[in-house]
Formats: C-alpha cells, structure tokens, sequence
C-alpha cells in the first residue's frame, strides 16, 4: 500500500534535508543560528502564502467547508481525552504533564500542514480551497479540552491571565490563525488582476523559504533531545504510533465525507501532526507550574521529524488507496 518510490524521494526532498542538517548542526555544537527576525520573518511568509492560496481555492470552489469543520472539532476534541488518559493510565504522568501533553497532540503543526502542502504539490496532487480554515479550527478544541482537563485535576493556577477567555483570545488573535485567515480573506476577496501582481511572490519562493524555515527547526528539535532522553521508553514510541494512528484514522475520516485523496492527507496530517507553537504557549500561560517540556519535547523531536520523513507519504498513501 505504501509507495517505497514516493518515500524515497520524500526522505531526500531539500526540506527534510534542511530539517536533518539543523538537528546534526546542534549535535555537534555548531555556531550556526538564526536571527530571531528572520525567523520570524520566514514563518510569516509561510503562513500568509499558505492562506492567500487557500483563500483563492476557496473562491473557486468552496463545498464541503461545515461538515469538513464539523469533524475537525470533533477530531480536535476527541484525540486530547485519549493521549489525556494513555499518559494517566500507561505512563503514570501527573494530570498537569499529561493536560499538556492531550493539548500538545490534540492541537496540530502549521509547518507539517505547509510541508504537506509541498508535498502533495510536487507529486501533482490538490487540496480544498478550506484546508488552511481548517487548520486555524484545528488548534482551539484541543487547548480548550487540555485546559479544562488540567483545571478539573487543580494542575493550573487560577490568575487571570490564564483564564480559559484569555488564553482563547490568545491563541485566535495569534499569527498562526490570524494570517491563515486573513490570507484566505484576501485571497477569497482580491480582484482577480490584482492577485496575478503578487501570487508570483507567494508561489515560487514557497518551497526554498520552507527549507530555510525547516533548517531552524532543525536547530530547536536538536536542542530538545536532552529534555525528550527523560522519560523516552513512553515518549518515543508514541511520539511516532500517535500520528500513524490518529492520522491513518482521521484520513479515512476525510474519504469518507468525501475530500479528495490529497485533501484526506492534508486532514491526516491536521490530526496526526503535533503542536509546537501555538499549544505551548496557551498551556504556559494558563498553567505556569505545569513542565511543558515534555510534551513540547516530544511534539517536536519525535513527531515533527517522523511526520517530515515518514507520516506524510504514509498517509498519502493511505488516502490514495482509500480513494482507489
């Protein structure tokens, strides 16, 4: 079922070997860093460009939207109650590690999702125009179930700043959601002349700038694995079973109300891609006391470069057989 072929030439596409140069980079205590701007900068780029072409899909075409929206809450819901209970009951975490590490899971990866794009684009595949929507869906549910698991355990405080209202402003009025939205807004709405001007910008330069920003990445994860070696017998394994299983699930899910093979894949990997941005700091922030590390620890040195390497083609390839 899976395509040796396609896994061969995802494991050496420039990204995934950007991704491995920045971890060897922090292996062997390179000088090589990033200017907090242009990080900054690169991720910006990525997430705007991302939306507008979503934004200009979605003009052509936008049905499916409520019901693919309706699983996504569903999804986003559902996968933290399950890694809430298996770090409860399997690894004996304390509930405020384990809140985190259901809201780390349940949330999702805007730099997966966009390296799917690219992947999905390089072997001629397309998406619907509402993938990035759902992608800004994708990262409330999870916080907001992670949060009230951690707050009915008394693992958070209960300052303001952390309250539920608070951390949701957070987390919708941050970059990711923001220029998600606002790029598909834009692209949905800009006259067609206009757009021709500036989608040259945000098209072409894509996959080199999502090199870059992987080579950072690569950086942060290879800086991570001294915090993962802490309690890696339950981390690693399942910082690799968890995309395999809620992304394989999630992406027959997306066959079945009807998304095409390459849309089920980008779904897939919504559910089965981890979050390093956006669930760390909504979690910090509510739950201060609480050692996030972990979690982040896992979301991004385990599942992160899984999902580089291997979760992507695996799940195309189960998207290309459901749909065959």
């Amino acid at each position: 079922m899976i395509d040796l072929s396609v896994l061969a030439d995802n494991l050496l596409s420039p990204t995934v070997l950007c991704f491995g140069l920045g971890v060897l980079a922090r292996l062997v205590r390179s000088d090589l860093r990033f200017p907090e701007a242009l990080t900054a900068g690169l991720s910006i780029y990525l997430l705007l460009a991302i939306g507008l072409k979503g934004g200009v899909s979605l003009r052509d075409g936008g049905a499916g939207l409520l019901g693919a929206a309706a699983l996504t809450l569903a999804v986003g819901a559902a996968i933290p109650v399950v890694v809430y209970n298996l770090a409860r009951r399997i690894a004996a975490w304390p509930a405020g590690e384990a809140a985190s590490l259901a809201a780390h899971y349940g949330s999702t990866s805007a730099v997966t999702f966009l390296a799917t794009m690219a992947f999905l684009e390089r072997n001629g595949q397309s998406v619907e125009g509402f993938m990035p929507a759902l992608l800004a869906i994708m990262e409330v549910p999870a916080i907001v179930v992670g949060l009230a698991l951690a707050r009915r355990s008394g693992s958070c405080g209960s300052e303001t700043s952390g309250s539920l209202g608070g951390v949701l402003a957070h987390v919708v009025t941050g970059k990711t959601v923001l220029l998600l939205l606002g790029g598909m807004l834009i692209g949905w709405g800009s006259a067609p002349h206009g757009l021709e001007a500036v989608m040259p910008f945000f098209t072409e330069p894509f996959a080199g700038i999502l090199a870059l920003f992987l080579l950072e990445l690569g950086l942060i994860a290879g800086a991570s694995l001294n915090e993962l070696r802490r309690r890696a017998l339950f981390l690693v394994p399942f910082g690799i079973v968890a995309p395999l299983v809620f992304g394989g699930l999630s992406v027959m899910a997306g066959c079945a109300i009807g998304l095409s093979p390459g849309g089920a894949t980008a779904f897939g990997i919504l559910a089965g891609s981890a979050s390093y941005i956006a669930a760390p700091a909504a979690m910090r922030m509510a739950c201060p006391d609480v050692n996030h590390g972990l979690a982040l620890s896992a979301s991004l040195g385990v599942t992160f470069p899984f999902n580089l390497a291997f979760g992507i083609p695996i799940l195309a390839s189960v998207a290309n057989w459901c749909a065959g």
